[in-house]
């Protein structure tokens, strides 16, 4: 490799945390107008490695390169000014301001009044140059997670980036998305730019990226050409075993009493749209029931309702033949993963040992008398720690330090682990690596073959078919269709994604 071609190189970088050795002299390198991809498991260092290089953390020791030059970066200020860009898992938007706003939020300026014009002019260009349209003027909390995607990308090619770093940016996108994502990468690294890839989804490394590394508790295990790569190949290089998504056996449960019931159910998304139309659902003890369909077309709308973090404009809910309509989820009833693990999941300031007992602090042995019982506490945290395999060295640590893999586990241990009657787990492995989805089925498989109903709503064909007894098709917020979860295929459930009627088998 000519060394005139690499435009970053992070070499020798080690990062520590309290308990935690993140990156352990890790060097990776990406050539001018190439894609690299970056892959290991929740936890690995990858997403500790690139805020790093954005300036979020600074390392123990190891040196950093972009275009040849040793650059030292302590801010994020600071990794702009060197050409760096960073689109996080979780977005930095504000989301009170509009698309232009957000933009150009922070670019110093010597006028007393904001002219949006010029600015406004160049986003457009900018929109149409990468064929990733969004309106100017919108409120970002207004837009759908696809577009607030796109404003994190075109805030930084305003800046002119060098490298574009892109840290699981197809979670939250749909499959046409994901391609119109794919689309103006291309176009970044045709312009002699560069971007490393983080992603779980080994697909999307395999049609995007050049050159691949792969990062295990802190090492990276090696770097391959993306050409001469399969699947199974980096799947084993990430968990150190050969780990598919496939479907597996289960028990025929004899009973199968109703225990979700929805009857013409109507609700209103944030913006006041009709998101649940007429909506009619019945989930039985024993069985997953998968929900498939493009996102933004009800599936937030339906697991809040459920949950009563929504109120139906109209119809009834009723969970094992209680009226629950409007009414905030009973724990010992109701299992919710949401959507937004941060943003509704968790509470990033608490501890894990906190986040873990969030929904039952003034449950006996933890308080006593009134107040806190904080051994009792720690050792609950070191036992759901261990059992869950949450990667934490320990229940004191903030939650918010943890993995976005890792803060998953954190929801999914306090939600599941009281074998609640109803499961209602909603894009429940979204980020996370081959590794823990395989052990995150494994769960809800197990919540199943105990008597629990289970709602699974996710954006993954391939997950959706492995793990579900029956499968809905949502759009628009209505029912498309339901399939047979062992008869079901990827073909017939798109086109009900795309609100055409099918034959479906049942």
């Amino acid at each position: 490799m000519n060394e005139n071609s690499i435009l970053l190189k992070m070499q020798d970088i080690s990062k520590s945390f309290p308990g935690v050795l993140a990156n352990d002299h890790v060097t990776i390198e990406c050539e001018k107008g190439h894609v690299l991809g970056l892959l290991g498991e929740n936890g690995a260092g990858k997403t500790t490695l690139m805020n790093i290089l954005y300036g979020l953390y600074q390392p123990d020791q190891g040196k950093i390169f972009v275009d040849g030059k040793q650059v030292v970066i302590n801010s994020p200020s600071e990794a702009i000014n060197h050409g760096i860009g960073m689109v996080h898992q979780h977005f930095k938007l504000v989301d009170t301001l509009s698309v232009i706003e957000n933009v150009i939020l922070g670019i110093p300026t010597n006028k007393a009044v904001l002219d949006f014009g010029p600015a406004k002019k160049k986003l457009e260009k900018l929109c149409k140059e990468y064929e990733l349209f969004v309106d100017p003027e919108e409120i970002v909390w207004r837009l759908p997670v696809g577009k607030q995607q796109w404003v994190e990308i075109l805030k930084a090619l305003y800046r002119d980036c060098k490298v574009l770093v892109l840290d699981e940016p197809t979670a939250v996108l749909t499959p046409s998305e994901s391609d119109q994502l794919c689309r103006a990468i291309r176009k970044i690294t045709e312009q002699g730019r560069s971007v490393v890839f983080i992603s779980h989804k080994l697909r999307e490394v395999i049609e995007i990226t050049d050159k691949v590394t792969v990062i295990r508790d802190g090492k990276v295990i090696g770097t391959v050409n993306t050409k001469e790569a399969t699947q199974s190949i980096l799947a084993e290089m990430m968990v150190g075993r050969p780990v598919t998504i496939e479907r597996k056996a289960r028990p025929i449960i004899k009973e199968h009493s109703a225990v979700l019931v929805m009857k013409n159910v109507n609700a209103f998304d944030d913006r006041g749209v009709q998101a649940l139309k007429d909506f009619n659902l019945t989930v039985h003890a024993g069985e997953i029931v998968g929900v498939a369909g493009v996102d933004g077309n009800g599936q937030r709308e339906l697991s809040e309702c459920i949950a009563g973090l929504r109120k139906p404009s109209s119809g009834s809910i009723t969970i094992q033949d209680k009226q629950v309509t409007n009414v905030i989820a009973d724990p010992s009833f109701v299992g919710f993963i949401p959507e937004d693990r941060q943003k509704t999941g968790l509470v990033l300031d608490f501890t894990v040992a906190e986040n873990l007992l969030i929904k039952d602090y003034k449950e006996k042995p933890y308080v006593k008398n009134g107040f806190l019982q904080y051994s009792e506490i720690k050792k609950h945290a070191e036992h759901m720690i261990k059992k869950y395999n949450i990667k934490s060295p320990s229940g004191d640590i903030k939650v918010k330090t943890l993995s976005g893999g890792n803060q998953q586990k954190v929801v999914i241990a306090r939600e599941l682990d009281a074998q609640p009657v109803l499961d209602v787990a909603s894009h429940p492995t979204r980020g996370l690596d081959l590794g823990a989805v395989s052990n995150v089925h494994d769960i809800l498989l197990n919540e199943r073959n105990r008597g629990a109903a289970v709602l699974f709503i996710s954006a993954e064909l391939q997950e959706v078919i492995a793990l579900s007894d029956r499968i809905i098709v949502l759009y628009s917020g209505q029912i498309m269709g339901e399939l047979d979860g062992e008869t079901a295929d990827q073909f017939t459930i798109g086109q009900m994604m795309l609100g055409q009627t099918t034959e479906a088998k049942k």
